[in-house]
């Protein structure tokens, strides 16, 4: 009982834990920067002639009155250019309009009231498996709108908030629709096959058959785990009296404004789907005619698209809550539209001040360069001589599953990567798209264990918004949550991936998994 009442006791507020954090990566860099601490691995220098040749990475120690005056200098700017920070704010200007006009609540009662939440609930995850085309802004979008959904069905929002986030992070290497991230990993891994067959080549649909049944596969687990276990662990939620005492029931002037919001929402969705289609009359004009494939001509850095979809999405919130407030009534005058603008972002203070904290770790944990080490020694282990087929698979997968806690971009990772993994596996007789694959489901499996990944903040800031316990949730439990599907989906994506070499199915159109 003492031993417990200490525990209690010592309980850290996130912000505190952050920056314990970030002292213990500046203390732990200055150590590894004084041992000289550093790693090679082969990297393709030229696209051309594909030679390949010896990169250095080493742990650039801020444990000195350069790493100070590093700290000092951009934390500031590395906070304001954040991308979960503007990406959150400008989204929950459209949501709040959405749940203050009462339209969230209309249409979660209309679609879910009939419907069991094992239903409910893997509707969610599948959405949050395979938005990963989207990029990031799924995890700005689904994690409050999975919250308020549990609520609207008087179910603890917490559960909504841990599984969705654990999809979103799934979904990070697996969906069977191709995505940007996947379009900049397969030129990598075209390349590490052009070492040894320049002619090789791999197209957007070869991993298609294998992550179609990756994605059902994590959406079901998620679901199993999320009502049979994470949901039974949770303390109960405590609604609000007036709120129980509310009626569900869906009255004509609130069809009414769903008439209106359909209407309206209808033709701004036409408006924007002309505006990326190729090759019509004045469409197109918001795609980066630089690119290849067509993902990217949407989601490039310089698309139109990309750069203006958060606000392309928020204005479509805006509309939807917008319209059924002046179909249902809830929105009369410019007033009630400029104080449903703001309702979301009401007590944001505490989430404003995690994303400070999570920004400045998150910069100064990439500028020590410890990510980028700790994954370089693990790609060498693949240099390991005389492994079989089978080892080299797990091998792969648990390289990627571990160094995704510390490096989490898919994209710097395979760089690293891609050099050592794609011509191994393809003197083992393994084919380079597969090889792509045990990458991805790696990442896939762990992704959400790291609160390096930036994203992770918003999941923690939503899990303290709805905290209802006096104590401040604990950082290192928002990660225990998912250490459940972690695990399942490991086992899982690690078996699919060996059943699959074994029956020597097609991964794809064209997309094979031996040569």
């Amino acid at each position: 009982m003492k031993k417990r009442n200490l525990k209690e006791r010592i309980t850290l507020d996130p912000i505190m834990t952050l920056v314990v954090l970030i002292v213990a990566t500046i203390v732990i860099s200055g150590f590894l920067g004084l041992l000289g601490v550093q790693v090679n691995y082969p990297t393709i220098a030229d696209d051309v002639t594909l030679q390949t040749t010896e990169s250095l990475v080493s742990v650039n120690s801020l444990f000195s009155l350069s790493g100070l005056k590093y700290i000092f200098t951009t934390t500031v700017s590395n906070f304001v250019s954040f991308t979960p920070l503007s990406s959150l704010i400008i989204i929950l200007i459209g949501i709040g309009v959405m749940e203050k006009s009462g339209f969230l609540k209309t249409v979660v009662t209309l679609l879910t009231k009939k419907l069991k939440k094992k239903t409910v609930t893997f509707a969610i995850v599948l959405f949050c498996v395979i938005s990963s085309i989207m990029g990031y802004l799924p995890y700005v979008i689904m994690i409050p709108l999975s919250a308020l959904i549990f609520i609207y069905g008087r179910r603890n929002p917490y559960i909504g908030i841990i599984a969705s986030y654990a999809g979103l992070c799934a979904g990070t290497g697996i969906n069977f629709l191709f995505t940007s991230s996947d379009s900049e990993i397969l030129k990598g891994t075209l390349l590490g096959a052009h070492t040894l067959n320049p002619a090789y080549s791999l197209g957007t649909t070869s991993f298609i058959f294998i992550m179609l049944i990756a994605v059902i596969l994590v959406s079901i687990a998620i679901t199993v785990i999320t009502e049979n276990y994470i949901a039974e662990k949770l303390p109960k939620y405590e609604f609000p009296e007036t709120e129980l005492e509310e009626d569900l029931i869906v009255t004509n002037k609130q069809l009414k404004g769903l008439v209106f919001a359909s209407i309206a929402g209808l033709i701004y969705l036409i408006f924007f789907i002309y505006c990326i289609i190729p090759g019509l009359p004045l469409s197109g004009a918001l795609l980066d005619y630089s690119q290849t494939f067509y993902i990217d001509k949407l989601f490039s850095a310089d698309s139109f698209f990309s750069q203006g979809f958060v606000f392309v999405v928020t204005m479509f919130f805006v509309i939807l809550g917008l319209f059924y407030g002046i179909g249902a009534k809830t929105i009369k005058n410019n007033k009630d539209l400029c104080d449903d603008l703001g309702h979301s972002l009401d007590g944001v203070g505490k989430t404003l001040v995690l994303i400070f904290f999570a920004s400045t770790f998150i910069s100064i944990f990439k500028k020590t360069g410890i990510g980028e080490v700790i994954m370089a020694a693990l790609a060498n282990l693949l240099n390991i001589s005389n492994l079989g087929t089978f080892p080299l698979i797990i091998l792969l997968f648990v390289i990627s599953a571990l160094g995704t806690i510390f490096l989490p971009n898919s994209h710097f990772k395979w760089l690293i990567l891609a050099g050592i993994a794609v011509p191994t596996l393809m003197d083992a007789s393994i084919a380079p798209e597969f090889t792509q694959v045990i990458f991805r489901f790696g990442e896939s499996a762990t992704m959400a264990l790291t609160p390096l990944m930036a994203y992770y903040v918003i999941y923690l800031a939503y899990l303290e918004k709805y905290n209802q316990n006096e104590k401040p949730i604990n950082l290192f439990k928002t990660i225990k949550y998912q250490v459940p599907y972690s695990l399942v989906i490991s086992v899982m994506l690690l078996a699919l991936l060996i059943i699959w070499f074994i029956i020597g199915l097609p991964i794809g159109i064209k997309g094979v998994v031996s040569i």
